[in-house]
């Protein structure tokens, strides 16, 4: 009997192959949230209050080069200011070989109407033909 006594409580020993995701699901909850936050800083490079309008979006899978002209009636390339005479060399170098890129112009509401007007004719007369400005869409409860 002690024999059968001994066979009886000894198992052999198996390893365990479930995967516990329970960590890997809590830092990938972590990585959602800290991109969550992080993605709205990351869109814009200057500060702007965009004029609240409707309107029709750019189509298509071109790439948009975006202007933007601040309160002070500055000219901005992404974050590096630029001046109003060096726009159109500078447009034409980042533009490249992409003939279909759009060029976006981004106004403040507070800046003069005259800067974002002056800066469309320029691109204009440098023959850049797809050009259009940046609004935001207005609030449900105004929209009709």
């Amino acid at each position: 009997m002690p024999n059968s006594f001994r066979y009886s409580a000894r198992r052999p020993s198996r390893r365990n192959a479930n995967i516990n995701i329970t960590n890997l699901m809590d830092v990938m909850m972590v990585l959602l949230v800290v991109f969550m936050v992080a993605a709205p800083l990351m869109t814009s490079g200057i500060s702007l209050n965009l004029p609240k309008v409707g309107g029709k979006a750019f189509e298509g899978t071109e790439t948009s080069i975006n202007i933007s002209v601040d309160k002070e009636g500055r000219y901005y390339i992404g974050k590096t200011e630029i001046e109003a005479d060096k726009i159109v060399p500078k447009i034409k170098a980042i533009r490249g070989q992409n003939n279909e890129a759009t060029i976006t112009i981004s106004g403040d509401t507070e800046s003069a109407y005259g800067r974002v007007i002056n800066l469309m004719a320029l691109l204009k007369e440098a023959g850049f033909e797809r050009v259009g400005l940046k609004t935001e869409p207005r609030p449900l409860s105004l929209q009709k």
